[in-house]
């Protein structure tokens, strides 16, 4: 038998970084028919929102479930859905359509993914600690050794892991993946130079820290783009500072591809009535 000593150990870091996993989201687009329910009496339009804000009141409160009136021609209501499970995401999503209000929803879009936290720094300060050790990638002891630091971590990040939907009367919705062409791809970089674009990165969303709230989630195998953002924040330009300070920077600049932007205002479930007669809502007090 081989002694430690004559066992050959890779010093290349594996290169896939270790993430976090949360809640279970989904992003819902809408197309209000406007003619439709302009032609129903007062009564029936009281009586389709009294069902539909009994739906969504309770989840809502409990910041499960948001919705949005949504600027633009890409819809015109975003509902946003924050579950434990993708089974609880299909059970609101059914709910919904049991609704008599989801006869004058049309689904334009939608969006399924998980909240993510990925641990570069954590998995490249492990990997090279296990490497220099001797420990053999993804053998028993290197297993167990990340299983014990995913624990750890997932006991100290609950809250981003497991949180409400922030209350912020704005958010900004899109998704985005890393660049994966004949020139420049992402996925073929060592892991410590995707670790140093990522920590540059991230500090120029610390310096936004109180003005905007930033919740990215996992979409690669769930939908069609790779992660999904949401911003939320009281003041929509911030969104607009923010994201066009990150384009500067290197991960972004080279290897960023977007999607769609979808931009929202809070429309809470008791004042649905206002928005279906055509009145933004006016935001609580």
């Amino acid at each position: 038998m081989a002694s430690n000593a004559d066992i050959q150990v890779s010093t290349e870091l594996p290169a896939v970084p270790l993430t976090l996993e949360g809640l279970s989201v989904l992003h819902q687009m809408f197309r209000f028919r406007w003619a439709e329910w302009r032609k129903l009496d007062s009564v029936r339009q009281l009586h389709i929102i009294a069902e539909a804000s009994a739906v969504f009141s309770a989840s809502e409160e409990a910041g499960q479930t948001a919705l949005y009136s949504m600027l633009g021609h890409k819809g015109d209501l975003m509902v946003v859905h924050f579950r434990d499970s993708f089974d609880d995401l299909n059970a609101a999503e059914l709910q919904l359509n049991r609704a008599e209000l989801a006869e004058f929803l049309d689904p334009i879009h939608s969006y399924l993914s998980v909240i993510e936290l990925g641990l570069y720094d954590s998995s490249v300060k492990l990997f090279r600690t296990l490497a220099e050790r001797g420990v053999a990638p993804l053998s028993e002891e290197w297993n167990t050794e990340v299983q014990d630091t995913l624990q750890r971590q997932r006991a100290a990040m609950a809250s981003r892991l497991f949180p409400k939907i922030p209350d912020a009367r704005y958010l900004c919705f899109y998704p985005m993946d890393r660049l994966r062409g004949e020139d420049k791809n992402w996925y073929t970089l060592p892991i410590e130079e995707r670790q140093r674009q990522m920590e540059e990165h991230g500090m120029v969303g610390r310096r936004y820290a109180g003005k905007v709230q930033q919740i990215i989630t996992g979409s690669i195998g769930f939908d069609d783009w790779e992660w999904g953002v949401d911003l939320f924040s009281n003041d929509p330009l911030v969104f607009k500072r923010l994201i066009y300070e990150m384009r500067f920077d290197e991960v972004s600049a080279v290897y960023a591809q977007f999607g769609q932007f979808f931009v929202g205002v809070r429309c809470a479930a008791g004042k649905l009535a206002e928005w279906a007669n055509g009145s933004l809502p006016k935001p609580s007090a």
